[in-house]
């Protein structure tokens, strides 16, 4: 009986979902609530150091230090721990240490009450210590858990929520604990006492409605020797180029938020002429910016690992932090301006665009990175590597902070000069980075082309190519673009298959190159080329990899689908006969035939603006045949009824 292939079902899918359904939506609060809590904390902090300013029981220099101390004591448990926490975190079922972080907290937020109620600077400093303790043990389940509620399509919009959430958190936070002693005046310690505990308690109640995930190392044998498993665990951050410099990235994006958060408090005083609420406003386009960023990563990236929107958010980050020099490089005109007084001031429109610009591009640079380092690295080793990488962030934030202060206080640099700075340092870097690692720029430029040409349409992706695992993928073959429109398309990393000569056309041959691709020639052209082919296929399919071929072995000259070559089935035969068969995927193209770089054009034609610009292109696949023995003739069936009477 023919095989007739399931009604196709587009994939359209919002990351919101995710917010209703119990994998993901207890995790998110618990992260939420937890960075919420933590702001509240720090910022009633610096209400009770002004309160009793005031009050004349704090002496001017006393508050200075504790000001300068705090934020040194959250950071340090960092650096002793981290490596500890990834071990734990590795080792333990994840919802567990979940809740066991979060009763942590009450017990840390209780401590944290007593200073409150007391007015004991000292005591609030252990509890804030305390914190940072917690903070350190809940980082590396807090990324690692994602990989494992998460199918590989959802993992940029479920990051993506997680930094809106976390962002936002931190805003709505600083704006609560900071309220707090202005609004409560003399009961603002009790006030604030109460507030972290409920806020505590809240996230250990949530915190039990997660659903169980299992441990990526349970075997693993702790090792307490901090100084040596910390540098174990950062040089598990450097094991594969992409994670190493993803791991940098992170950090990177760490650095330019403590440059910035940390200078905006002046430059809203100093150079935008406002008030407290001026700063708040500031941090607020910020932090929306970010937010807004990370939710657009899951649209642009097409529910793909898409990095190559970092270089997008790298570049995009320096243009507006550029531009915010040049919008405002001295000092404001006028003082004491509210916020809508400033928004009425010629040129803030400008400033504010470029505020929510950076945060916007940090939202394209940081999630993709968090995406792909979750996605590339071993289950089994993943809550190390984010402990890894959360010890080179604190020592990212502890160099910002001492690099801000030099520039300031012995070269004398303003603070949008320190701006301008950034904008070129992050330019460089970024460059930098690209340039050791180009699968990040070529991921962007074959975006770009694909974004920009092509009108996507998913069908059965997301149900039919597996989450892991090898398989082999088979596809008609239309045009130049084939390979990268299903790059674009299919969540995992691909290996193509492609003929020697399309491999090696100019400017697609880097990208080719770039992307791991596995050229290959006929028998009678080149037998050593066709060889090597199949042997880099076989050890792909073996190491775990998805494999596309197009087995009709040329572009289609006519629309039409050509016969499939016996390749195919010697690909299957040698996997099976080594004890490791994989299943193979059908998939289709349709719409390309008259959209750009077919053979429908001719050269010249090619490189005219195409008939149909933004072409609406279908990606079609179908459920993975599992038989070893199936035959490229009934691959191409399945194949030609996908695609259906669309070219």
């Amino acid at each position: 009986m023919a095989h007739v292939p399931e009604p196709p079902v587009t994939d359209h899918h919002s990351q919101f979902d995710l917010l209703r359904q119990r994998r993901f939506l207890p995790y998110f609060t618990v992260q939420a609530l937890g960075a919420f809590n933590d702001n509240v904390y720090r910022q009633a902090i610096i209400g009770l150091l002004g309160a009793m300013a005031l009050a004349g029981t704090l002496s001017a220099d006393t508050r200075a230090l504790y000001t300068q101390l705090a934020p040194a004591i959250f950071i340090l448990p960092y650096f002793l721990f981290s490596a500890t926490a990834g071990q734990i975190a590795e080792k333990l079922e994840k919802q567990r240490l979940i809740v066991i972080t979060t009763a942590m907290e009450i017990a840390i937020m209780s401590l944290a009450a007593v200073g409150f109620v007391l007015q004991n600077m000292p005591l609030l400093l252990v509890a804030l210590f305390c914190t940072g303790l917690q903070s350190t043990l809940f980082g590396p389940v807090k990324y690692s858990i994602l990989p494992s509620v998460l199918r590989p399509e959802e993992l940029t919009g479920g990051n993506g929520l997680v930094e809106m959430g976390t962002s936002i958190s931190i805003l709505l936070g600083m704006i609560f604990g900071g309220s707090i002693f202005l609004l409560a005046g003399a009961a603002g310690p009790y006030v604030a006492a109460v507030s972290i505990i409920v806020l505590a308690i809240a996230g250990n109640l949530v915190a039990r409605r997660i659903p169980r995930v299992d441990a990526g190392e349970p075997g693993l044998a702790v090792s307490w020797n901090v100084a040596r498993e910390s540098l174990r665990i950062w040089k598990l951050t450097r094991r594969q180029p992409a994670v190493r410099n993803a791991v940098l990235g992170v950090s990177w994006f760490w650095f330019i938020g403590t440059v910035l958060t940390a200078q905006l408090p002046m430059y809203a005083e100093t150079n935008l002429g406002g008030t407290q609420a001026l700063y708040i406003f500031a941090l607020a386009l910020f932090s929306i910016g970010v937010g807004a960023g990370s939710l657009l990563c899951e649209k642009l990236s097409g529910r793909t690992v898409e990095i190559g929107l970092v270089p997008l958010g790298a570049f995009g980050v320096s243009a507006f932090m550029l531009d915010l020099y040049f919008a405002r490089p001295g000092q404001a005109l006028a003082a004491g301006l509210s916020v809508a007084q400033f928004a009425g001031a010629p040129g803030s429109w400008r400033i504010i665009l470029d505020l929510t610009g950076i945060g916007l591009f940090t939202g394209f640079f940081v999630v993709p990175l968090f995406a792909l380092i979750q996605s590339r690295t071993p289950r089994a080793e993943l809550a190390r590597v984010i402990a890894g990488m959360n010890i080179q962030n604190a020592a990212f934030i502890v160099a910002a902070a001492m690099i801000g202060i030099a520039l300031q206080q012995l070269l004398g640099w303003s603070i949008p000069q320190l701006f301008l700075a950034l904008a070129i340092a992050n330019a460089l870097v970024a460059i930098w980075i690209f340039s050791i690692v180009p699968e990040f720029f070529m991921r962007f430029v074959s975006w770009l082309m694909v974004r920009t040409l092509y009108r996507l349409e998913l069908h059965g992706i997301e149900k039919h190519v597996p989450d892991e695992g090898p398989a082999l993928l088979v596809c008609n073959h239309v045009s130049y673009m084939d390979a990268l429109i299903l790059g674009a398309t299919i969540p995992r990393p691909v290996r193509f298959v492609m003929y020697h000569r399309i491999f090696n056309v100019p400017v697609m041959r880097w990208i080719f190159r770039t992307a791991r691709a596995i050229p290959i020639a006929g028998a009678r052209e080149d037998p050593a080329l066709m060889q090597r082919a199949f042997d880099t296929i076989d050890a792909a399919l073996a190491e775990g990899e998805l494999v596309c071929i197009f087995p009709e072995g040329a572009l289609t000259k006519d629309g039409s689908i050509a016969p499939f070559k016996s390749g195919v089935e010697r690909i299957l035969r040698r996997a099976a006969e080594a004890g490791r068969p994989v299943p193979v995927v059908p998939m289709a193209l349709r719409g390309m035939w008259s959209s750009m770089w077919s053979r429908r054009d001719s050269r010249i034609g090619r490189m005219r603006v195409p008939r149909r610009f933004r072409a609406h292109v279908g990606v079609v696949a179908d459920a993975p045949v599992g038989d070893p023995m199936v035959t490229a003739e009934q691959l191409e069936a399945r194949v030609r009824a996908l695609r259906g009477s669309a070219e």
